[in-house]
């Protein structure tokens, strides 16, 4: 059964215990106050049958005298048990109406109220003893004051009869339009339940519920659904973004590397069919073959050096993935930079080498690890050589606030703006230098992870063909170690 029909069976059967206990308080009270105030009427009427405790009997008659309005209805009579003699009210004779008479036995127990019904009459009878004074004795003897109730019967029976009728047809009524409500009411949860099927069926997570209802619980069901949505969706397409990511970088590591891996395997080809030839048969002089090996073996080297820049790479990220960082430690900034300035002279490079003033760097520290940062900064530096055919590459710092900004600028091929956002994507390389300069696109995602482990952040100001500025902040440390 759904929760609509057992809500409306729950309401539905309150409702009908409700109605029967109100119909069955009015009926109640209807017929209580119907009932007691005849009751009343006997009980008045039989003290003025029987004004005195002992009645006169004379030559077999016995005045009986109806007072009030409504005497015509009432009846009464008495009858005197050792004579047998039932004297009736004059009305009674002129409809032959007798009651029954209980047994001087059973009379202790049957005083009071009963109801009976002669002839098909109903009658409320007031039922008690009195003693009869026949010949100056008294004798035992009952009296019977009666009304007649049909006309109450009646109208209890149609009290009754609306009762019951108005309260199946309310519960009718009630249960169609409680049917009506639930359904109407439930019918945000059928949405509910709509888009949770479609999630579970197929893959778009962009569809939400509509609800312009009030907020109560329902509402805030739905608003929470919503939003339970909005977040699978976002999980969801990072998650296809990081497939993506991990799909292209598998692919680009494999074109990658199967590169030197191909120049490497030709190289050892060639080199077994030279070395297994007949020198008898040979073209080649003794000379020539030794060129072609001592080639042929730096063609490898190179190779295998290229390689194992790659795998180191790799492993860099790899490390970086799994959420594996480094100790840190107090660094200062001007060794540092001075030993880096000096270093990067040696790289291979056909732009100037400029060093702007580091002298302002003096006391000032980071917390860092100083292996990474030098390593991060060879990057941007051989970045910046790689792509300044001509002209200067300068390093130098700036401060602000709390910061410092370590700026590597060249006055190379520069990049279009569009390419900013995915320069520290793995493997990616501006459309502009792809064949023109060696590299395999690793090394400003491996910078950008160090500056990220740093607490820094960088900053690009490219325009192409007039070159491209990185600066690199990092946060100072404000109280630098004792030494």
């Amino acid at each position: 059964m759904s929760i609509k029909l057992r809500l409306t069976a729950w309401y539905s059967g309150i409702l009908a215990v409700m109605l029967l206990a109100l119909s069955a308080a009015i009926y109640g009270f209807v017929y209580f106050n119907t009932y007691g105030d005849l009751k009343d009427r006997l009980r008045e009427q039989a003290t003025k049958v029987q004004p005195k405790s002992v009645w006169n009997y004379n030559n077999g008659t016995l005045d009986l005298v109806l007072g009030g309005p409504a005497g015509q209805s009432l009846f009464a009579q008495v009858y005197i048990y050792d004579v047998d003699k039932l004297i009736p009210s004059p009305n009674m004779t002129e409809i032959d109406l007798q009651f029954k008479i209980p047994s001087k036995a059973e009379l202790s127990s049957h005083q009071g109220f009963l109801q009976a019904s002669y002839g098909g009459d109903p009658f409320l009878i007031y039922q008690i003893a009195a003693e009869i004074n026949v010949n100056n004795a008294a004798m035992p003897g009952v009296l019977q004051v009666a009304v007649y109730t049909g006309e109450q019967v009646t109208m209890l029976n149609r009290l009754q009869n609306i009762l019951l009728v108005g309260s199946f047809a309310t519960l009718i009524a009630a249960f169609t339009f409680g049917l009506f409500l639930a359904r109407k009411s439930m019918s945000p949860i059928g949405m509910v339940i709509e888009a949770a099927n479609g999630i579970q069926t197929g893959n778009d997570l962009s569809s939400r519920i509509e609800y312009n209802g009030p907020p109560d619980e329902i509402g805030r069901l739905i608003e929470t659904v919503n939003s339970m949505l909005g977040r699978m969706e976002g999980f969801y397409r990072e998650l296809e973004d990081s497939y993506a990511t991990q799909r292209r970088f598998v692919s680009d590591a494999s074109h990658e590397l199967r590169t030197p891996l191909t120049t490497i395997r030709g190289n050892i080809d060639l080199l077994q069919k030279v070395w297994e030839m007949d020198p008898d048969q040979s073209r080649m002089s003794e000379a020539e073959i030794r060129q072609l090996s001592i080639e042929s073996v730096k063609d490898i080297a190179d190779e295998s050096k290229r390689m194992s820049r790659l795998v180191g790479d790799m492993l860099s990220l790899a490390r970086a993935d799994t959420g594996r960082t480094f100790d840190k430690e107090p660094v200062a900034l001007e060794p540092l930079m001075t030993e880096v300035a000096r270093r990067a002279s040696f790289l291979p490079r056909q732009s100037d080498w400029s060093i702007g003033d580091l002298s302002q760097m003096n006391g000032k520290y980071i917390v860092g690890n100083k292996d990474y940062l030098q390593q991060m900064l060879f990057i941007f530096i051989d970045n910046a050589f790689k792509y300044t055919p001509s002209g200067e590459v300068m390093m130098d710092a700036v401060f602000y606030q709390n910061q410092v900004g370590i700026r590597i600028k060249d006055t190379g091929i520069g990049m279009d703006k569009d390419e900013v956002p995915h320069i520290f994507d793995r493997f990616y390389r501006a459309d502009e230098s792809r064949g023109m300069t060696e590299g395999i696109g690793l090394g400003l995602s491996i910078a950008k992870w160090i500056i990220d482990e740093h607490g820094g952040s960088v900053e690009v100001v490219t325009r192409q063909g007039e070159g491209t500025t990185f600066i690199i902040w990092l946060p100072l440390l404000f109280a630098p170690p004792l030494e």
